[in-house]
């Protein structure tokens, strides 16, 4: 059977409070993408949120955004470059001296680009190797020490991607990162489990943008989505939602997977 040519997108889901009373980081969560969308989404659930971002300007005009939605109580801003140890831990440190605790914590943070192996740099893989996957190891690393501390638990949700299981051209050092924190998932959701702590992720297909609308090519978006059964991309939101099924407690026996967030096969 074909794929569906252009199936509109859903109508916005409305919160119902699945994440009431719960303090969660999020990375990378200026601007437009995914990381924003869940950052917003959160709110909505009527958690409390710091959101974090290496763009200083950035981020605080999505923290002024939010907190005109939500409330200055509920929103605060810390800048983190995750490629940055101290950064990283301030990050951690910070969320649990805002809000008393720090119960979830999304990696959103990565990084792309377009090159084929034979002409990648060095320096071209381990940009992407550091921000994708050392970053999310950083961030995790911090989170869990903190919630074992805590002693009540807490979620880590991770941003993989379909590229982890899936060859796509030009893309190797990516989907090397990716596999990457797909493994850190499943293995890290190991260490954690004596504590109470979950961790588990995403991997979605195509989430439009317009950051990526902007690095793209039209006649790869057309491709990327051409593939998708619904004849569309996802919305962020769409991704955003399935992270808070995974932070929230109707995920309690979720640890180790990884849910693809995708219209086609992985």
């Amino acid at each position: 059977m074909s794929a569906a040519k252009g199936i509109p997108a859903p109508s916005y889901v409305p919160g119902h409070n699945l994440l009431a009373g719960k303090n969660i980081a999020v990375t990378a969560a200026a601007g437009t993408g995914i990381g924003a969308a869940a950052a917003r989404r959160c709110l909505e659930e009527g958690a409390r949120v710091v959101v974090s971002d290496h763009h200083e300007r950035r981020l605080e005009e999505t923290r002024t955004a939010l907190a005109e939605d939500f409330g200055e109580d509920h929103v605060h801003a810390i800048v983190c470059d995750v490629t940055r140890e101290e950064q990283v831990q301030g990050l951690i440190d910070g969320t649990a001296e805002r809000f008393g605790t720090l119960d979830v914590l999304i990696n959103n943070a990565g990084l792309g680009g377009t090159a084929s192996v034979l002409d990648m740099t060095d320096d071209q893989w381990l940009r992407v190797l550091d921000v994708t996957l050392n970053g999310t190891f950083r961030c995790t690393r911090a989170a869990l020490r903190r919630m074992r501390d805590q002693g009540s638990g807490g979620a880590v949700v991770n941003n993989a991607s379909v590229t982890g299981w899936r060859a796509q051209e030009g893309q190797a050092h990516y989907a090397a990162a990716k596999a990457g924190v797909m493994a850190l998932t499943r293995c890290s959701a190991l260490d954690a489990a004596p504590y109470g702590v979950r961790v588990n992720a995403v991997a979605p297909s195509l989430a439009m943008h317009p950051f990526l609308a902007k690095v793209t090519t039209d006649e790869l978006l057309a491709e990327l989505t051409a593939r998708e059964a619904f004849g569309r991309a996802a919305e962020p939101w769409e991704v955003a939602n399935a992270m808070v099924f995974l932070a929230s407690d109707y995920a309690s026996y979720l640890t180790g997977e990884v849910l693809s967030v995708s219209s086609q096969h992985a």
